[in-house]
């Protein structure tokens, strides 16, 4: 079977669009394999649709009209002749009636089985899974609530504060923290109510609410063959709205042997529903060190790239050829972590206003180059940002030989990312990286309620940025009627004004 899958895979579709879709396509392109772009309508100009050997477009720039027409898409697989789709990450990535629907069309997805996405894509249906092969959880419970008294009960037994959570849920919806009883249904109310309007799905079940934890994945990889090898790990904790900014690997925090006992409880947590391909096993770990599972994502994820800097591992070409039918290329004894690598972000949205999302032209687009440096991006100078996506826009990655040359490295980085049209991440993460408590490696997923002010992004200019803004002030002076025709009041942001 193994040695059929590579002879008839010669053309992928990849089922997502901007830096993803490069990403995917440009591994493909090394392995000699080709490209099927689809696109919206507002995507139409996209890099990746130029890249790819075809491109067909599938709808208008809402989503559901375009990207999550699974039946579109596979019917676009089919008329180009493709053998398998790759999903990457969001979208119909963690679908698993759209991997069954891939499967049942006779074409293979790179990804896991539907059986492996159903199973982790319930939280509850996750923990129940994992906990057979003894991976450690956060007190809690197995089963959706259905009596409020009862979940009541169990609250007070677990202790104040408690988490609420949806189990179909993500991105921090559904998810409510409850101080004491006298909030308790009040708060279940509200976290089911907005689990069924953003999952249509009501179920919520609770557990105990680590403070200060810190947030930190396990990549692993299987194949078809029963075959396991866990690539480290990944800090996550710098993150806004529950989704994140800033990652690392490895953590700042590990010990060896906790590095080796979480991987140990990946790999069991993936061999709980029989998973192959990529996967990412989260858990939270407390000031004590002690981890706890929370979830796992059935797909590639965003942050890969750090994984891959410090392994020297192609995630992507792993995936396909796991999809194949092949073994892994490599085992657990040959891994170790190569130095240290950091990634930004780099999101259109704007930092002093609580990160609210930007939209406007890249007037300006020059990302930076150098050793040690990466950058995954999606977009060109001269394009409009849409307000349709992921304000996402690239990801800025610094690979070094030790963790505080990585953040001298991706400073330099930042400093010659020049963007201008609309704001980003870019001096946000400067500053963040900068930070004391990044630095010493003391923080937590509250580090920007904790540590962040907007007026702190006002002290992240260098000497040379300060040297121009003197400059700047003596030509102000000369000519104040140029200055006040390029100068403009960016108080209200371009979201609000291009929503709808």
């Amino acid at each position: 079977m193994g040695l059929k899958k590579i002879e008839i895979m010669q053309k992928i579709l990849v089922a997502n669009r901007g830096e993803i879709a490069l990403r995917v396509m440009r591994t493909a392109k090394e392995m000699g394999i080709k490209t099927v772009a689809v696109f919206s309508e507002a995507d139409r100009n996209m890099p990746f649709v130029r890249y790819a050997d075809e491109a067909v477009c599938i709808g208008p720039a809402l989503s559901a009209q375009s990207y999550l027409r699974a039946e579109k898409i596979i019917e676009v697989a089919l008329q180009t002749g493709a053998d398998a789709i790759h999903p990457g990450y969001g979208f119909l990535s963690e679908n698993a009636s759209f991997s069954k629907a891939v499967s049942d069309a006779g074409l293979i997805f790179v990804g896991p089985s539907a059986h492996s996405i159903e199973v982790m894509g319930s939280k509850i249906g996750a923990k129940q899974a994992a906990k057979k092969f003894n991976v450690p959880m956060v007190p809690g419970t197995e089963e959706p609530l259905k009596d409020v008294e009862e979940a009541r009960n169990i609250a007070r037994s677990i202790g104040y504060p408690i988490l609420v959570k949806a189990s179909a849920g993500g991105g921090g919806k559904g998810m409510r923290v409850v101080n004491n009883d006298e909030e308790f249904e009040e708060q279940i109310r509200a976290a089911r109510s907005e689990a069924l309007n953003s999952f249509g799905n009501d179920d919520v079940f609770i557990e105990k609410y680590v403070g200060a934890p810190r947030h930190i994945e396990i990549q692993i990889m299987g194949d078809q063959h029963g075959n396991y090898a866990y690539l480290f790990e990944r800090e996550c904790s710098v993150q806004r709205r529950h989704q994140k900014l800033i990652e690392e690997a490895p953590s700042s925090c590990l010990t060896p042997d906790i590095r080796e006992a979480m991987g140990k409880c990946a790999i069991d947590a993936a061999r709980s529903c029989n998973y192959y391909g990529a996967g990412t096993v989260e858990f939270l770990v407390d000031e004590q060190l002690n981890f706890y599972f929370l979830e796992m994502n059935t797909r590639l994820q965003v942050e890969h790239c750090v994984t891959e800097m410090i392994t020297g591992i192609d995630l992507v070409k792993e995936q396909i050829n796991v999809a194949r039918g092949n073994k892994l290329s490599f085992s657990q004894e040959d891994l170790s972590i190569i130095g240290h690598a950091i990634e930004l972000r780099v999101c259109t949205e704007d930092p002093a206003n609580n990160f609210l999302p930007d939209t406007g032209k890249l007037e300006i687009y020059q990302p930076p180059k150098g050793p040690g440096v990466r950058v995954d991006d999606a977009y060109e100078e001269g394009m409009e940002i849409p307000i349709f996506y992921d304000p996402m826009i690239a990801k800025l990655i610094a690979h070094a030989a030790t963790r505080d040359e990585a953040i001298d490295r991706l400073c330099r980085a930042i400093d010659e990312y020049h963007i201008k049209g609309i704001k980003t991440t870019l001096h946000f993460g400067k500053w963040a990286v900068r930070s004391e408590p990044f630095r010493s490696g003391n923080f937590d997923t509250k580090f920007i309620d904790k540590h962040f002010k907007p007026e702190y992004l006002t002290n992240t200019t260098s000497d040379g940025e300060e040297v121009a803004s003197l400059l700047a002030a003596q030509l102000w002076q000369g000519n104040k009627k140029q200055h006040n025709a390029i100068t403009t009041n960016d108080t209200i942001s371009k979201w609000k004004l291009n929503r709808k």
